[in-house]
């Protein structure tokens, strides 16, 4: 079974290399969508393989646990949805001419490669290995931001990277603290970053040195997942991304790097207790949702709009985890899937308006149910799914993280986030209502739905049914994943 953990690398990478080869072909395209497919059948086959405890590697470098599969699972789910939308995508750019053959063939390379490393962050038995898989998203993403090359897509491309790029630094030297404690622990050299070797000794770190390494890798992952203080670059690289990019980056991107931080959390709980960390959660969390609701209430942009949903849902995680039970890591587990699944809706929707109306601006865009009643359907599931509407999944999950919070004395952290919850979820019903029901203008143009992205819009849609209904055998994974963590009752 190990050697499965590296086909959700090397099927990317290989869909990579021929793009190189051949530029943007069908083929290619297809062998990426192949490749993404192949990530998520593999998360199917280790999940059924995995039982509680029993841990697949290769050597010391590749660990899969029930939290490795349920981020392939992630990643393969809407790795699938955005590289099949792709196609209709990157054909409509060369179209229009709002892409070039050099710009397409560029992101045939670079998108395989992002789903690589993220596949690599969820698997590395290493922290340092995992920071490098984080840091290599970030110089695929970069390119894939800038993609249209306009004045507004290359400076949320540079601003991105700036951010991206101090976070990484911090988490840098935060991983350097650690090794130096694990070092001073009796770790040896080439193993003093490996979890299990960390785990082990957590309680021989040095506390001094494992809280200021904590904190660093606290604010240094947490700009990778959009949490405040550097949270800026969230709405600009998300808004002037490629639509299925800004899928991957909001539904997944985000996602593994808090997963990174939860892998970290394991430890420095273990050497540490839990009050230090679950402070620094609690106080990164409330401030992202803080700012995530006031800037949903007074926004214009539809796509920046989606961009701060993906800051709060990933503010609620945040205050979620620092409960620390079992409840609330498998409730925000059952969160992260049906957050991307309903990011891919909306933003896979929000693209095609986009290109119709030449504009992301919410004022610019009406009626867009009785336009298109396949996007307009499509973003509003997508927006239901988001605001924890039922029968869907988000719903349970939130309704999961307040009995976690409830149960773990945080009622008061419950108190302050439920307000700022319900303003945010105001502010995108209003918005989502005066796009898809306003009176349609006359001049209003057509809205185009190539074939590739129609047929991803309903794999979401069913997807959000089905996982809103029912998670059937995720649940022992998710409640399995919180178990190999630590988590408490």
């Amino acid at each position: 079974m190990g050697i499965l953990l590296l086909v959700p690398i090397l099927a990317p990478l290989a869909a990579a290399a021929l793009a190189a080869v051949l530029g943007w072909r069908r083929l290619s395209a297809w062998v990426t969508i192949l490749a993404a497919l192949s990530v998520l059948i593999t998360a199917a086959v280790l999940g059924f393989g995995i039982e509680s405890g029993v841990r697949f590697g290769v050597g010391d470098l590749l660990r899969v646990d029930s939290l490795g599969v349920t981020m392939l699972l992630v990643i393969g789910t809407v790795g699938t949805l955005a590289t099949w939308a792709s196609i209709g995508y990157i054909d409509a750019e060369l179209a229009h001419r709002h892409t070039d053959q050099r710009g397409a063939h560029l992101y045939g390379v670079l998108l395989p490669v992002f789903l690589a490393a993220m596949a690599l962050a969820v698997l590395a038995n290493n922290i340092g290995v995992m920071w490098a898989a984080i840091e290599a998203t970030t110089v695929a993403t970069a390119f894939l931001v800038g993609h249209r090359r306009t004045r507004g897509a290359l400076e949320a491309s540079w601003k991105y990277v700036v951010i991206c790029s101090v976070g990484i630094a911090l988490a840098f030297l935060g991983t350097v603290l650690l090794y130096f404690a694990s070092l001073h622990a009796g770790a040896s050299s080439g193993q003093a970053l490996d979890l299990d070797v960390l785990l082990s000794r957590a309680a021989r770190l040095d506390p001094d040195v494992t809280r200021l390494a904590a904190g660093l890798l606290l604010l240094g992952y947490g700009a990778k997942v959009g949490l405040v203080p550097f949270h800026t670059w969230v709405a600009d690289a998300q808004s002037q991304a490629p639509a299925p990019v800004s899928a991957l980056m909001s539904g997944v991107l985000e996602a593994v790097a808090f997963c990174t931080l939860l892998r970290v959390k394991s430890v420095v709980d273990l050497s540490l207790g839990t009050g230090f960390l679950r402070t620094g959660l609690l106080t990164v969390g409330l401030l992202t949702l803080l700012v995530a609701a006031s800037m949903l209430v007074v926004q214009k942009d539809f796509k920046r709009m989606l961009a701060y949903s993906s800051m709060e849902n990933m503010g609620l995680i945040a205050i979620a985890a620092s409960a620390g039970t079992r409840l609330a890591i498998a409730a925000i587990l059952l969160h992260v899937l049906a957050h991307g699944i309903g990011k891919s809706l909306v933003f896979l929707a929000a693209g095609q308006l986009q290109a119709a109306h030449d504009s992301t601006a919410i004022r610019d865009v009406t009626g867009v149910l009785t336009r298109s009643r396949l996007i307009g359907a499509s973003f509003a599931v997508g927006l239901a799914v988001l605001v924890g509407l039922p029968p869907f999944a988000m719903f349970a999950s939130e309704l999961s993280i307040s009995r976690a919070l409830a149960g773990a004395h945080l009622a008061w952290a419950l108190g302050a986030a439920l307000p700022l919850m319900v303003i945010a979820f105001a502010a995108l019903v209003r918005h989502g209502t005066r796009m898809l029901l306003g009176p349609p203008d006359a001049s209003s143009p057509a809205i185009a739905v190539p074939r590739s992205i129609a047929a991803a819009l309903l794999t979401a849609v069913i997807l959000s049914v089905a996982l809103g209904m029912t998670a059937g055998p995720l649940t022992d994974l998710f409640h399995t994943a919180a178990t190999q963590l630590g988590a408490s009752h």
